[in-house]
């Protein structure tokens, strides 16, 4: 899916950094599956609220514990399948559940980098697949990069970096602030909103 240089540089930074960027993204991805559950009537979105909380919680608490295998297996419970679901909100409520499955991983494996990465990944896959879907058709990566909500996607991705990258020691003010600023905007990579 779409290479960014981001990817790279992730590289660069330290292991809360990268929990902290996953962190943002699955903020901005949770309206998503919010969403879905609405219309759907699957889940409750308090669920994934819940565990996105507790990853919040790890990174501004410290000796913070949360068992990480309980989470998973709560989050597996409410993973919806395409196959059930005949509306379009079904796919990015899955990828938004890949994201955060991703940062559980992460927290159980102590490996972060590859798991920053891959929702990186997830994020942009949901906005490009939903490009393709209202333009009826595939399209390269030539042709998903010139589209503006791909650009603001990856500006966005670029802002939370360069926030991250700057700080010498973890910042809990500037972790708090990215939370609360992420859930006051409450718009997804989408631009799903809720209220």
């Amino acid at each position: 899916m779409l290479r960014n240089p981001i990817h790279l540089r992730l590289e660069k930074l330290e292991s809360w950094q990268h929990v902290t960027f996953m962190a943002c993204l699955c903020e901005r991805m949770y309206p998503n599956y919010q969403m879905f559950c609405q219309q759907s009537g699957f889940a409750d979105a308090k669920a994934f609220r819940s565990i996105l909380d507790l990853v919040w919680e790890t990174l501004v608490i410290k000796d913070s514990k949360v068992n990480f295998d309980s989470q998973l297996e709560k989050l597996e419970e409410i993973i919806p399948s395409a196959d059930d679901f005949d509306i379009y909100g079904v796919y990015p409520a899955i990828d938004a559940c890949i994201a955060l499955g991703e940062v559980i991983h992460s927290k159980l494996s102590g490996e972060t980098l590859s798991h920053a990465i891959a929702v990186s990944e997830a994020s942009i896959r949901t906005v490009a697949m939903l490009e393709m879907t209202q333009a009826g058709k595939e399209m390269s990566e030539e042709e998903l990069k010139e589209l503006s909500s791909i650009e603001e996607e990856w500006d966005i991705q670029w802002e939370i970096f360069r926030l991250l990258a700057a700080c010498e020691e973890r910042d809990l003010e500037l972790i708090k602030g990215l939370k609360s600023d992420l859930r006051e905007v409450g718009v997804s990579n989408i631009g799903i909103t809720i209220g």
